[in-house]
């Protein structure tokens, strides 16, 4: 008598199909199925600073205020004018929308925009559920932009890690 058992394992063994003997004398085969997983990317830890000084670097500092979702009001004359900062991300690319570079001096840094915020809704729109091109429409056609943004560099840095929709499903984490 035959009993398949299926193993799921983290490293590939020798052989994938292996032959197991019990203590009974039974003879098992097992069949063995291959999982590939990888760890996130090393993150070294930040560089190390006076602890007087800690308060004042944005790496070590503890308050989560700095995370908290806030409102930044732009306005210019022209909608033609200059927004001041770019974006990156989209429905299409499974993300969020980031602000991936502010212009120094624009009515943007003035404002409080920098790099790495999530941008969540500009005028009452939810950029949650928006492609690309429709989130450039709403910020370039608009004179007044009130957008809100909480500064998540976390998120803004897997934009670059060159996950797309084909490998998100793939990839598992246990």
């Amino acid at each position: 008598m035959a009993i398949l058992v299926l193993i799921s394992l983290v490293h590939p063994p020798s052989d994938a199909v292996a032959n197991q003997v019990t203590t009974t004398g039974l003879r098992h085969r097992c069949i063995v199925n291959y999982e590939y997983w990888s760890l996130p990317p090393y993150e070294p830890p930040p560089p190390w600073i006076p602890p007087a000084e800690r308060i004042r670097n944005r790496m070590y500092n503890n308050d989560l205020r700095f995370f908290l979702p806030r409102t930044v009001v732009l306005k210019r004359l022209k909608a033609s004018d200059a927004l001041g900062f770019n974006i990156r991300g989209g429905r299409e690319h499974n993300f969020g929308f980031y602000v991936s570079k502010v212009i120094p001096d624009t009515g943007a840094a003035n404002a409080g925009v920098q790099e790495g915020d999530q941008i969540l809704r500009v005028n009452n729109i939810d950029f949650g559920s928006l492609d690309h091109s429709e989130a450039v429409r709403v910020l370039k056609y608009n004179t007044t932009i009130e957008m809100v943004v909480r500064y998540f560099p976390y998120g803004y840095q897997r934009t670059y890690d060159g996950l797309d929709a084909q490998t998100l499903p793939q990839m598992q984490y246990r």
